[in-house]
């Protein structure tokens, strides 16, 4: 097993007023040569958007897309027709295929909205353009991990597909409680992210945001040292 322990400190940070942004591997303005991507995992993005604020209409292509809220309320508009919000327990996913234009706005025109926002490498490339949304409950990750999204190919119940062999999971642990996890498909890669709280992972302390990358495992001991909301993001290695 190989891994590393990544700092919140050490993401990427830009503050452009308007929205203020940690960046987990390269974008935009800010490039780091040692951490360009992890596997398919190409972009995990910790962005905080003022009030009445947002990114305007841009385009994207062969990438899988999802997007987290974890506080206030995004909006989605797209030229697939799709005009959405976004809360906490949302999860948003579109598979951008050869081609789609999207604009994502803070809903509300005074309280922040932060949300994390993750790209992955398309399995298949030019697909048709697809999105789809879906609520989860807290109570179901209580205690243990909930899948929130899965390999289209593969699909399970109650989770979002993207096209690609990936998995990303979410769970909430409180302090003294341990869960395993384990690789779904051998040789992929696994990547802790600590939205909050203080966890212990292969001799590693997380704290708040923090990261832990896993290669070469099949199977990953969480121990919550106090109350611990986790991302597991799982992916190929390419």
């Amino acid at each position: 097993m190989i891994t590393e322990y990544i700092p919140s400190e050490s993401r990427g940070h830009l503050n452009h007023g308007w929205l203020d942004t940690w960046h987990s591997f390269s974008f935009a303005s800010y490039f780091n040569p040692v951490r360009n991507q992890f596997g398919a995992l190409r972009v995990l993005n910790d962005d905080t958007i003022l009030g009445g604020s947002g990114f305007g209409e841009h385009p994207h292509q062969n990438m899988e897309i999802i997007s987290i809220p974890l506080s206030g309320a995004l909006q989605h508009r797209d030229n697939m027709g799709h005009i959405e919000v976004i809360r906490p327990g949302d999860v948003q996913v579109m598979s951008a295929g050869s081609g789609i234009r999207h604009s994502e706005y803070n809903h509300d025109a005074e309280e922040a909205c932060n949300f994390l926002q993750i790209w992955i490498y398309t399995r298949n490339k030019n697909i048709k353009p697809s999105y789809d949304q879906r609520s989860f409950s807290s109570n179901a990750q209580e205690g243990k991990l909930q899948l929130l999204v899965c390999p289209d190919n593969q699909p399970e119940d109650n989770a979002l597909f993207i096209c690609q062999d990936a998995w990303i999971s979410r769970g909430r642990l409180e302090s003294g409680h341990s869960i395993e996890y384990k690789v779904r498909k051998p040789g992929n890669y696994i990547f802790v992210f600590l939205i909050e709280g203080t966890l212990h992972a292969q001799g590693e302390q997380l704290k708040r945001r923090d990261a832990l990358s896993v290669r070469d495992a099949e199977a990953l001991i969480l121990e919550a040292e106090t109350f611990s909301d986790i991302l597991i993001i799982e992916v190929p290695d390419k």
